[in-house]
């Protein structure tokens, strides 16, 4: 009985600590970058940015501008401004990742993910990606928040070849 009793009490305590201790793990925002190659590139080194690029986002499902030229090789900050009164993301990748991942995202819509070509932005806030754009070709980007996507908000990147 001693046992028992012993059992529930460690499982009592246990399970709430490691819960909390995966709510706080699952929500830390790090300085490591994950680098991996994409099609799109790969994370950059704010040490090599060359020029910053500013677009908003707005509840129209707009992004300002929807439209921007990179060369390739070059590391570009992107500034991102929500101007609106619901969250907006920024998603860069191909149209195909992007259709797949908004698929998802209308499944799982509070799927959490943090990537350094993604950028999560709140309401009146300003969030930022620094990218090499080491693949020449034409790339996109996108808010996958549920319906978003689907009401015209994304945008074109063309990588000119070097």
């Amino acid at each position: 009985m001693k046992k028992l009793i012993a059992l529930i009490a460690t499982i009592t305590i246990v399970i709430p600590m490691s819960s909390r201790a995966h709510d706080n793990h699952a929500h830390k925002i790090t300085d490591v970058v994950k680098k991996e190659q994409k099609a799109w590139g790969i994370a950059g080194d704010a040490k090599l940015v060359k020029r910053t690029i500013k677009i908003s986002m707005s509840d129209t499902m707009r992004f300002t501008p929807d439209k921007f030229e990179v060369k390739q090789g070059e590391t570009i900050k992107i500034v991102l401004k929500n101007e609106g009164k619901m969250l907006h993301e920024m998603v860069i990748g191909t149209k195909k990742e992007l259709d797949a991942h908004a698929a998802l995202m209308l499944k799982f819509p509070n799927m959490e993910h943090e990537e350094p070509y993604m950028a999560h932005v709140p309401t009146g806030k300003i969030s930022e990606i620094i990218w090499t754009f080491n693949n020449a070709g034409e790339f996109e980007f996108a808010c996958l928040i549920p319906g978003h996507y689907q009401g015209g908000m994304f945008g074109k990147i063309i990588v000119t070849a070097r």
